[in-house]
């Protein structure tokens, strides 16, 4: 009898495991640079293979820079996973300048910030319950000069560089 289970379990093991998931890919731009802070945006294309749509339940993000945790944060309930389609999430990341601070060697070197900012993305799937799926991404943000804040730059610097 134990032989049997053991059978039947691999077999739904194995059925299980073949069951498609949705999937994400994360890019980070800059969206918005001010005064004060400047507002990364986590753009999270999620694929649903499914027939219906997924209700997000919440997606959690951290940022991390020079090895250091500069924020985190959530957001709750951003909507559903559209059935058979991809659809793009928009996570904003404001970051306050006297947070980037705190890494001011990384500045000193080239003035730009390593960074990495890796999201949960918490979906609820039917029979499965709650799964997370964990992504990350590695890149650079160039700092503004001190012209390009104070009018030395082009039309388009001036609406990235105004603040909220």
């Amino acid at each position: 009898m134990a032989e049997l289970f053991d059978k039947a379990k691999n077999f739904v093991a194995d059925k299980v495991g073949a069951i498609k998931k949705p999937e994400a890919d994360l890019d980070v731009d800059i969206s918005k640079m001010g005064l004060h802070s400047v507002t990364l945006m986590a753009n999270i294309s999620i694929t649903n293979p499914y027939s219906h749509s997924i209700p997000i339940c919440e997606v959690r993000y951290t940022l991390f820079s020079a090895g250091k945790e500069i924020l985190s944060g959530t957001m709750p309930d951003p909507g559903d996973i559209e059935e058979k389609d991809v659809t793009l999430l928009k996570v904003p990341v404001k970051v306050p300048y006297n947070m980037l601070m705190t890494i001011a060697k990384d500045l000193g070197r080239d003035w730009d910030i390593d960074y990495e900012v890796k999201v949960d993305l918490i979906v609820d799937l039917p029979i499965f319950g709650n799964i997370t799926i964990p992504l990350s991404k590695k890149g650079e943000i160039k700092l503004p000069t001190a012209s390009s804040l104070f009018g030395g730059g082009d039309d388009d610097s001036k609406d990235k560089n105004d603040d909220e």
